[in-house]
């Protein structure tokens, strides 16, 4: 398949910048599948040295493709390109406490030589520096950045197709089940993203979620009230995007959960939860398999807690500390922190006063006569 880029459709370093006929473009691009891979192998085969001879063909020896690599990639063009770094470096600082990465890379465009000395670092994100999302699930990954300034290019790379339970050989049946696998995982993740911009939910679902309630089928559940440690730490290790690609298994909760909380959690203990979190209706079990996904509203409403409990409730908390502390050196009471804070700003502004009037006052002294 080749696409001839004209003025009508520029180009985008191994993409389409913009056309007049996007479902076009798309329905074109489509038709790459397993009979274009074969045809195209098929045509040089006959052009380069095999080791099979013309009697081995006519025995019925022959080549059978398999996938080494597939990658499906997804492309969304900003309208402005000036805002697209600003975008994508937003994105990355608003999800540092909701995506939980394991690390944050940055990528210079620079050849490091073996003569060269030094190390490379930053401060700041300037230009030459490119910021890049990675999720990854064994051997295989999720790569999300900025091409070019102005689109964000998410690309899922499968490099083992037996980590998602898909045949190697190149069929119909593994191409599109590949695709699937590829396209899901896309979505999921700028879904997983989107939520930190998206409304909160409604009052009656956060009073279903905070107190305890009965399913339709009559059963029993729990309350996730809201500022528990161990709720919040469950959420925090649900929001991950480590588990955009295939979901998270009750052991790798365990994992997660005990590392945020910092006390012992079992087996038991997140089967209780992932019990809970089902009947809450916040994950889903993917079918025939031990592993969860979240739902849309268990993602808004991991979001809303985590955002309201570590940006709103702790910054006030440690406001509140400060205040006391302050009063408490000051000599004035501590409690009453409101009064407190008014009468500290009140010696604050007297102080600042006489420190104008006393150097006013020495400016004039110091004036010739």
């Amino acid at each position: 398949m080749r696409i001839v880029h004209t003025a009508a459709r520029p180009a985008l370093d191994n993409g389409f910048r913009s056309c007049a006929d996007p479902a076009a473009c798309n329905r074109i691009c489509a038709r790459l599948g397993p009979g274009s891979v074969q045809n195209f192998f098929w045509r040089w085969f006959y052009r380069l040295p095999s080791p099979f001879t013309a009697a081995d063909l006519r025995a019925g020896y022959a080549y059978d493709l398999a996938v080494r690599q597939f990658e499906v990639a997804d492309t969304r063009v900003f309208d402005r390109p000036q805002s697209g770094r600003a975008f994508f470096e937003g994105l990355i600082r608003d999800h540092l406490d909701i995506g939980r990465p394991q690390q944050v890379v940055l990528l210079f465009k620079r050849e490091r030589l073996p003569r060269k000395v030094g190390s490379f670092s930053t401060k700041v994100l300037t230009k030459g520096v490119d910021p890049q999302v990675s999720c990854s699930y064994k051997s295989s990954r999720i790569k999300q950045y900025l091409k070019e300034g102005r689109a964000l290019r998410n690309e899922t790379v499968i490099c083992n197709t037996r980590d998602f339970g898909i045949g190697r050989r190149v069929t119909t049946d593994n191409w599109r089940a590949l695709r699937a696998v590829g396209d899901s995982a896309n979505q999921r993740l700028c879904d997983a993203q989107a939520q930190d911009a998206a409304p909160a939910p409604d009052v009656v679902t956060l009073g279903q979620v905070t107190r305890p309630t009965k399913t339709s089928d009559g059963l029993h559940a729990p309350a996730l009230c809201f500022g528990d440690p161990r709720v919040m730490a469950l959420l925090a290790a649900l929001v991950g995007f480590s588990h955009v690609l295939v979901g998270f298994q009750n052991r790798q909760l365990v994992s997660l959960v005990a590392t945020l909380l910092d006390q012992p959690y079992g087996h038991r203990q997140a089967t209780y939860d992932l019990r809970r979190l089902r009947r809450k209706g916040l994950i889903f079990r993917v079918p025939s398999s031990q592993r969860y996904q979240l739902t849309p509203v268990g993602s808004a409403v991991a979001v809303l807690f985590l955002k309201a409990h570590g940006r709103v409730l702790s910054q006030g908390v440690r406001f509140r500390k400060f205040v006391a502390d302050r009063a408490n050196d000051c000599g004035l009471p501590i409690w009453g922190s409101r009064q407190s804070l008014v009468r500290l700003a009140g010696r604050s502004n007297r102080s600042r006063s006489r420190t104008r009037s006393t150097s006013v006052s020495t400016a004039r002294s110091t004036l010739p006569r």
